[in-house]
């Protein structure tokens, strides 16, 4: 997964110019969640891909343009689904409370 550096997720190595970049943390009461996952829905609702988060709570996806969801699974915690739209050559940056 992806490294954690103060100020987020590091994207070192990543050309942003090639990708669409779906990145961002999973927090409870402001604080990092490392025990949940995060899914990546595609506009129909078909699942995509899955990763589970760091223990800072940070995940990333690289997707295609478009309208995403991302459902996060978490324990003692509701499913919570969200709205993001990605794009080449830009990062949707998504801070998730459960």
């Amino acid at each position: 997964m992806c490294g954690a550096v103060e100020g987020g997720v590091s994207l070192a190595g990543v050309n942003l110019a090639k990708e669409a970049v779906i990145q961002g943390r999973v927090l409870r009461g402001g604080e990092p969640v490392g025990t949940a996952y995060v899914r990546l829905l595609d506009r129909t609702g078909e699942f995509t891909a899955e990763v589970p988060t760091s223990p800072e709570g940070e995940f990333r996806f690289f997707a295609a343009d478009g309208a995403w969801t991302l459902r996060t699974l978490a324990p003692q915690a509701d499913v919570v689904d969200t709205p993001v739209t990605a794009a080449v050559g830009t990062i949707a940056e998504v801070t998730i409370s459960i």
